[in-house]
């Protein structure tokens, strides 16, 4: 299915094609050279570093503002998620967490504006969002147990049962990239859809409560992803399976 065409898109793209002609690389005229997705997610990642860029050059530690408490409410959320899940030991992946979170939430929003399409609508990304994830709390599992010390989590509380367990174990995770990934496409993509149909048909009125019924269901895509990344990062720590 083509893609709907976006004017940031296309002047994105424009630009693209006019800076390959100027170094000797002529592209033809209307060539998409970056899809939809890829762009909102550059935008996505853009008004993130702004926005913290912006917000975190005037801390105060006597007389925090609005903002300043916002950021920290923000924090705070995380720092409560990890510490009821894995524990102070988790606190190190507050960073990684945060930024996937937010990342995933204000793309879930980005939808919700015009002449804007949610990235994660498209399965490209929650899948690198899964992939990602999948690979960093394997990394953490490793990088605390050892590598064998990580299989034998694997093979069950019991070593004559390593023959049932371990092929279970590994099923078991990796599903978990497919069912991140297609939770996330699926509810992002459904609900745009949603809004798209019924502002075609009763356009202005009839898609407000629909969007901002969106707004929760965005949130909570965002928060349902981080968690599930919490837990499964909890497993890898885990000593014993």
């Amino acid at each position: 299915m083509e893609e709907h065409k976006l004017i940031i898109v296309e002047l994105v793209n424009g630009f693209l094609r006019w800076t390959a002609g100027i170094l000797g690389f002529p592209v033809k005229e209307g060539m998409k050279i970056l899809p939809n997705h890829i762009v909102m997610a550059m935008i996505v990642t853009g008004v993130i570093i702004l926005f913290f860029k912006l917000n975190v050059k005037n801390l105060s530690v006597r007389e925090p503002g609005k903002m300043q408490n916002f950021l920290e409410m923000i924090y705070r959320f995380f720092q409560y998620l990890v510490d009821d899940m894995i524990g102070h030991e988790g606190r190190k992946f507050i960073p990684v967490l945060a930024t996937l979170g937010l990342f995933i939430a204000v793309s879930n929003l980005l939808g919700l504006l015009p002449e804007m399409e949610s990235p994660t609508a498209k399965l490209n990304t929650t899948v690198g969002c899964a992939i990602f994830i999948f690979f960093y709390y394997h990394y953490q599992g490793v990088k605390k147990h050892g590598l064998w010390g990580y299989i034998k989590t694997f093979m069950g509380p019991v070593w004559w049962l390593a023959w049932l367990f371990f092929p279970i174990e590994v099923v078991s995770h990796f599903s978990r990239p497919l069912s991140l990934s297609m939770r996330l496409f699926g509810n992002i993509f459904g609900e745009d859809l949603v809004i798209i149909i019924i502002a075609s048909l009763v356009p202005f009125v009839a898609p407000l409560p629909v969007m901002a019924l969106a707004v929760f269901t965005s949130l909570l895509q965002a928060f349902i992803f981080v968690m599930l990344s919490t837990i499964y990062l909890a497993g890898a720590m885990a000593e014993e399976h």
